[in-house]
């Protein structure tokens, strides 16, 4: 029997790709007024960063059933440290959405292979508690991105914080090499891509897991995508917008504890995914009311609180079906939802209108929960 991977490990590969986005948020303005672009030029580094993400989910998920899942992290690791240090060196606009995508891409090897390795040691109620803990982790990574990212934006822009992001990368690449184990299954099936991708584009359930990963998510990045802009309008630093990352994280993590309790209490899957969307959809008319002050903070954290409720359990289910095939197929189920967040936030970018985008994310996931449930299908 193969060891299981260290929680502690994990909860940080998989908070890393978070971090990597929170603690670049802050330094938007900064970027479009270094480059001279405009703030809609700026916010689309997001869009393309979660494309780039996309690509790479589809290409370290078939590269982890082929070679292992503890050397393809070892190499998205490498690929993202060396392309975030290009990033400091980059001379104009083009050069840094360049290195920002070649680093999404190789840092999408912390979500992908991560879940992978979760669903090769566990299954059942015991991989649902872990995917809890994982969304506990998580609610620290707006924390821990978005107040350094405002410290080092304001002490020396963007390239203070991607010279900041390729020295953790190294150092979690250090630890990866010294403590990551190898989990793998010996029927592991490493099959054509394109019949795996196949049949999973029949399964109507993998469309509905796809949709609401990224409807939440949308709630969760539109803020990181927006908020820089919206605290410059009303005349708070990029420190300040920074330090709101701890409000959002009180609501992650209230909302992960939330769900590790109720999961054992035996609520279901369909059940807490309905109570996520209410709560994200009652927030996001909160915020839609209240995004002239402040104030809209109070409601945003009903929104995160949906987050941290709804992705763990679905991502902890969404896969059932395809376990012989988890780094392939979870690898298709990123890209699918990875092209929506991109294309959503893209969507977002363009509207510049915070309460919109999440009332109408908020709606598709209540939706999408409900024609689930309907259907006679676990989300």
């Amino acid at each position: 029997m193969k060891a299981k991977p260290s929680l502690g490990l994990m909860v940080v590969l998989i908070m890393f790709p978070q971090i990597v986005e929170t603690i670049y948020s802050p330094v938007l303005p900064h970027i479009a007024a270094q480059f001279v672009v405009s703030i809609k030029a700026a916010s689309q580094t997001l869009s393309i960063y979660f494309l780039a993400f996309a690509l790479g989910v589809i290409v370290w998920g078939v590269v982890a059933d082929r070679i292992g899942r503890r050397k393809t992290m070892l190499l998205g690791l490498s690929i993202y440290a060396a392309s975030a240090a290009g990033a400091v060196l980059a001379p104009n606009f083009e050069a840094l959405m360049f290195a920002r995508g070649v680093s999404a891409f190789g840092i999408a090897v912390g979500s992908v292979v991560t879940q992978t390795m979760l669903r090769d040691s566990y299954d059942g109620t015991a991989l649902s508690k872990v995917f809890s803990y994982m969304g506990m982790g998580i609610s620290i990574s707006p924390v821990v991105g978005m107040m350094s990212g405002g410290f080092l934006a304001d002490w020396g822009g963007h390239s203070y914080v991607f010279f900041t992001l390729s020295g953790l990368a190294l150092v979690l690449l250090i630890v990866s090499i010294l403590k990551l184990p190898e989990t793998m299954p010996a029927n592991t099936q490493a099959s054509a891509l394109s019949d795996l991708f196949q049949q999973m584009i029949r399964d109507r359930g993998i469309w509905r897991n796809a949709l609401l990963v990224a409807a939440f998510n949308i709630l969760l990045f539109s803020y990181y995508l927006q908020g820089p802009f919206l605290f410059e309008q009303l005349g708070y630093s990029s420190i300040q917008f920074g330090r709101s990352g701890v409000v959002l994280a009180i609501g992650t993590f209230a909302g992960s504890l939330l769900n590790k309790r109720l999961v054992q209490h035996g609520f279901t899957h369909p059940k807490l995914l309905a109570l996520a969307s209410i709560l994200g959809l009652f927030g996001a008319v909160g915020v839609l009311l209240l995004q002239g002050s402040l104030w809209f903070l109070i409601p945003m954290v009903l929104v995160v609180m949906g987050f941290g409720i709804g992705i763990p359990n679905v991502l902890s289910q969404a896969l059932v079906n395809y376990r012989s095939q988890a780094g392939s197929a979870g690898a298709v189920l990123g890209l699918l939802y990875y092209l929506m967040i991109g294309g959503g936030l893209a969507i977002a970018g363009a509207v510049q209108n915070l309460g919109v985008v999440l009332v109408v994310c908020a709606v598709v996931a209540l939706v999408t929960v409900a024609v689930s449930v309907r259907a006679g299908a676990k989300p």
